[in-house]
């Protein structure tokens, strides 16, 4: 077999997957709710053809012919080679009509998880979580190898080589880092004034504001755009078209700015990625922990910078037509900071984001290490806040409903977002021993620093694991520590606290 053809199989593969991926996107933003049943037969169709080809003759007979003839493989063809095998090894023996069924009752979920919201009812979606769970159940033997636990499985297939045991201790580490900077907080710190961020922005104000400053942050709207959703996301179809979207709130501007600027690191990351890896599985992130520390450095390293916003107030006052124009910018700095305990995990602040994390976490483990009743998640739900974060739910909106997560299959998904947030805390730090980040920011050029993370992260594609990666941008592995000092030096200044 010829590289040629190897590589041509996949990038048909790849093309079923980007037609997935639009079929996708439409669902979440603009299809017709009573078009679910049809679209799941739709996605549930083209993923199993893609699933077949995956694991396919073709690509079998490849793997076994450049096993022993790796030498007639280019550098890039070795990469491709690698990645097409560990897929095909984790997921060949999986039953392909399993996979179809298991893709169609993805697309039903993910409209009961819309009735759910508007219900404000976890139980119009429990059998179809049900469903769900029991597949990654069915699916848990296959995928195993050497893994300690089951839910360890899941954590591999969007973070290679994270288990329980040492996220437990990450987990730890952080949840007490993060409680002490809350009570010294409590005991000693000045609350920022924020009462004037409910004044009305509109969302035509707050897209002219959003727009121009993910531009400036990299972000190509000629090579992507942005969209109305329920539940932002971001979805690459390829480099030339990764596109965001937001959800708006005309007395809750930051919800949206913040929302948009992180979907931006996502879809930089994404346009970034070196071209030859077009139409193959490493067209796209290393990890999803990876990924989120692209739009978690956007949205909460740049986006906590006092540099950065000190350069774009007078851009948002210009926007907002004079809303805000008796406000101080300090004043305006600090209530973006403001932490409190708050029960939707995308309005969260950046202090109080990784507990909400670790709750999912450690529900998630007990729904497939301890085989909790699904039944009897949303009360384990609120419990959980209440110990935490010292509030409850009044409904399911606010509660277990609120993520999108679980009714799309993301069953061990949750932990990159805090892995994201470390890993861009470390990437910080290394970044500033070669430039001044807060005087970049403070310039009317950001350029260094997307120049930067793309050198160090985002063109090496899903090439490499996020470990490697990480080591060799910072020299070292992940170090929690990093972002419990990051969020002590940017809190104890915002609510006037001294060492």
């Amino acid at each position: 077999m010829k590289e040629q053809e190897f590589l041509q199989e996949v990038k048909e593969i790849e093309l079923l997957n980007e037609a997935l991926g639009l079929l996708e996107w439409d669902s979440q933003t603009g299809m017709p709710e009573t078009s679910s049943s049809f679209r799941g037969e739709v996605v549930g169709y083209l993923s199993g053809m893609a699933f077949e080809r995956s694991v396919g003759t073709k690509i079998k007979d490849a793997i076994a012919y450049f096993d022993i003839h790796t030498e007639e493989l280019t550098e890039t063809g070795t990469e491709v080679y690698k990645k097409v095998k560990e897929d095909y090894e984790l997921n060949h023996s999986i039953p392909a009509e399993r996979m179809q069924a298991y893709n169609t009752a993805l697309t039903n979920a993910h409209a009961a998880w819309l009735k759910a919201r508007k219900a404000k009812d976890f139980k119009k979606m429990q059998t179809e979580i049900e469903t769900i769970i029991e597949f990654l159940k069915e699916f848990i033997p296959y995928w195993k190898k050497d893994e300690a636990t089951n839910y360890d499985v899941l954590l591999n297939q969007y973070e290679p080589e994270l288990t329980v045991e040492k996220l437990d201790k990450i987990f730890t580490q952080v949840k007490n880092g993060i409680m002490e900077i809350r009570a010294t907080i409590a005991e000693k710190g000045t609350v920022p004034q924020t009462d004037f961020l409910t004044r009305k922005v509109t969302k035509e104000q707050q897209r002219k504001f959003v727009m121009g400053v993910t531009e400036q942050l990299g972000y190509d709207f000629t090579r992507g755009r942005l969209d109305d959703t329920v539940h932002p996301f971001m979805l690459d179809l390829n480099r030339n078209d990764a596109r965001i979207t937001t959800r708006w709130d005309e007395h809750n501007f930051s919800m949206a700015t913040f929302g948009v600027i992180h979907e931006a690191g996502h879809g930089i990351y994404e346009q970034s990625i070196d071209p030859k890896y077009d139409y193959t599985p490493l067209s796209t992130g290393a990890s999803m922990g990876i990924h989120e520390s692209q739009s978690l450095f956007n949205e909460i390293i740049i986006g906590s910078n006092k540099q950065f916003w000190q350069k774009q107030y007078p851009f948002f006052k210009e926007c907002t037509e004079g809303t805000f124009d008796d406000i101080d910018f300090d004043v305006f700095y600090d209530s973006l900071k403001e932490t409190k305990a708050s029960l939707v995990r995308i309005e969260s602040d950046s202090l109080t984001y990784p507990l909400h994390i670790i709750i999912r976490y450690e529900i998630e483990k007990m729904i497939f290490n301890e085989d909790v009743s699904v039944a009897d998640l949303p009360k384990i739900w609120n419990d959980k806040y209440e110990e935490y974060l010292g509030i409850r739910p009044e409904n399911d909106l606010e509660g277990i409903v609120q993520d999108v997560h679980w009714s799309g299959g993301s069953f061990g998904y949750f932990p990159s977002y805090a892995l994201g947030y470390m890993y861009a805390a470390q990437l910080h730090h290394a970044m500033k021993k070669e430039m001044d980040v807060d005087t970049v920011l403070s310039s009317n050029d950001y350029s260094p620093i997307k120049n930067w993370l793309t050198q160090h992260i985002h063109q090496y594609g899903a090439s490499r694991k996020p470990n490697q990666l990480i080591l060799d941008a910072t020299g070292e592995e992940l170090n929690p520590q990093y972002l419990i000092d990051y969020m002590k030096s940017i809190y104890f200044d915002v609510y006037k606290i001294s060492e």
